[in-house]
């Protein structure tokens, strides 16, 4: 039945009596009381209680799929549960818009940002302020004064500029990375009572995300509550607090995050043991395939130098400013080299656009699956072949549908990707299978080179290891990979060798077998203490 007008004025106050409430309540601020949700036959949650109080900060910790995301949803008024109510500050919900969890003062990042790429950093941090304020009614006009002031103060607070030409600044300009400060920074605006992160560090540098903690830090001894979601324990532990453990829609333990180790939360995530060692374990001994000297790109790097044998795995890390990106997608045909060269099994080869990169045998997994990789609104199937179409045309320039299918159909069972049909939307899958889509996409054309950039950027533990375990298959069967990543201990995990750039050059290469996390951590951190 649709809301009435009567509907809308009841609930229209009990939002401003939840915003009038929550500024001086000193308890309880959100109750999660029996939850249950279903979609299309898949049980999301199972009956999920809990309390957030403030002042606390708790993660959100469980596999892709586990209902994290479904849960974050419903407590910012995206979707209503089948079952189960909230209660914030006594105020009883069987189900919230998003206006109304905004006035409770309920703030959300989530991990696509939800900014307006249109918009100036200070509108955008603006917005859901005048929401608010307005009851959800835009006004034409801005306080452009209060905004800059608003605005400043927040930018501020998660170490970004708050000058008047920062703040004017359209955000489709900026980096992923600032991006994500700046919804941050939107949530501090707001003078919110919870925050709700979602994979807030997925795109930050190890300083960036030490700012970060600090800003939580900070949220916290202001009162505000705080929910981390994210797969990077060590950044967890720093932080401190509470742990939440979802697996297969229910919350399965909860307490002080310091008194569960890794292996711990690993086996609470999967219900099976995931280790932390190396998964490499044999030296490789080949012939060269990748011969790279002097390659540059001006303002990015220059003087790269290194060989890549069959069979190896190597590592690329580096900050962010370092030119790590750009050397990988020199190295995929996305950009050009303005000088150096590159040759495979001995030959020469130039590289003017992906299309020339993919002729070679060169695959490349974008760090950015959503914005770069994949057809969300297509089938699982529809993005597996999808670089294998012109190959697969009959002379008549049709595909075989019953060939597409085999072929999705095998890649699905090879890279175990959770699904009961190909023909389902890619959107529906959770991270960790997405990203195997994109992964298995590129390995129908049978490369010679595979550069994974970020291979498990917001992936969970258990798929990280799935995926892992499939790269070093892939290497023994004589597969070149190169890994680019900031994720240390992924580099760690995997590789043969490191290269570690710094400004754009090659500023060591390491035996990934006789360096640690520490070593390779205090050599990132060099380059910090030396700006």
């Amino acid at each position: 039945m649709a809301p009435t007008k009567i509907d809308e004025e009841v609930r229209s106050d009990k939002s401003e009596r939840i915003g009038a409430e929550h500024a001086g309540e000193a308890g309880t601020f959100l109750e999660v009381i029996g939850i249950h949700k279903r979609f299309a036959g898949v049980h999301a949650l199972r009956g999920v209680s809990l309390t957030i109080q403030p002042g606390e900060v708790y993660h959100l910790l469980g596999e892709n799929g586990c209902g994290k995301s479904t849960l974050i949803k419903i407590i910012s008024g995206i979707q209503p549960p089948d079952e189960g109510e909230l209660r914030i500050n006594g105020t009883r919900f069987d189900a919230m818009s998003p206006l109304d969890s905004l006035t409770a003062g309920i703030e959300t990042v989530y991990q696509d940002l939800s900014l307006l790429p249109n918009m100036s950093v200070a509108e955008n941090i603006g917005l859901t302020q005048q929401l608010v304020a307005t009851r959800g009614r835009l006004s034409r006009w801005l306080d452009r004064k209060q905004l800059a002031q608003t605005a400043a103060r927040a930018l501020v607070a998660v170490g970004l500029p708050g000058s008047a030409v920062f703040q004017s600044t359209l955000v489709e300009s900026m980096p992923i990375a600032t991006r994500q400060l700046i919804a941050i920074a939107r949530a501090i605006a707001t003078k919110a009572r919870m925050v709700i992160m979602d994979e807030p560090t997925t795109a930050l540098t190890k300083r960036e995300v030490d700012n970060l903690i600090k800003v939580v830090r900070r949220l916290q001894a202001d009162g505000v509550a705080v929910l981390f979601v994210s797969h990077k324990l060590d950044e967890c532990y720093a932080i401190g607090g509470e742990v939440i453990v979802f697996r297969d829609g229910q919350k399965v333990a909860q307490g002080p995050i310091a008194s569960f180790s890794k292996a711990d939360i690993a086996r609470l995530m999967t219900g099976r043991e995931i280790g932390t060692q190396r998964y490499r374990s044999s030296p490789v001994d080949a012939e060269v395939l990748l011969r790279v000297r002097n390659l540059e790109r001006r303002g990015s790097f220059k003087n790269i130098d290194f060989d890549l044998r069959r069979g190896e795995i190597l590592g690329i890390t580096g900050l962010l400013d370092s030119g790590r990106n750009e050397l990988a997608h020199t190295l995929a045909g996305i950009v050009r080299a303005d000088g150096g060269s590159m040759e495979i099994d001995g030959d020469i080869i130039a590289l003017r656009q992906p299309q020339d990169a993919i002729e070679l045998g060169i695959a490349y997994v974008p760090e950015d699956r959503l914005g770069e990789g994949l057809f969300l609104d297509k089938s699982i199937q529809d993005n597996i072949v999808s670089v294998m179409i012109s190959r697969m045309r009959s002379r008549l320039g049709l595909v075989d549908p019953s060939r597409s299918q085999s072929l999705a159909e095998a890649t699905v069972r090879d890279l175990q990707i959770a699904t009961p049909d190909v023909a389902r939307p890619v959107q529906s899958l959770s991270g960790g299978n997405q990203q195997r889509v994109l992964i298995g996409r590129w390995l129908t054309i049978n490369p010679r080179l595979l550069i994974l950039h970020g291979p498990t950027v917001g992936v969970d533990v258990g798929s990280k290891d799935i995926i892992y375990r499939l790269v070093q298959r892939l290497a023994e069967q004589g597969l070149s990979v190169i890994v680019v990543s900031d994720d240390l201990q992924e580099i760690l995990q995997n590789c043969d060798r490191i290269l570690l750039l710094k400004k754009g050059q090659l500023a060591g290469q390491f035996d990934a077998e006789k360096i640690d996390e520490s070593g390779l951590y205090q050599a990132l951190l060099s380059e910090a203490l030396q700006k």
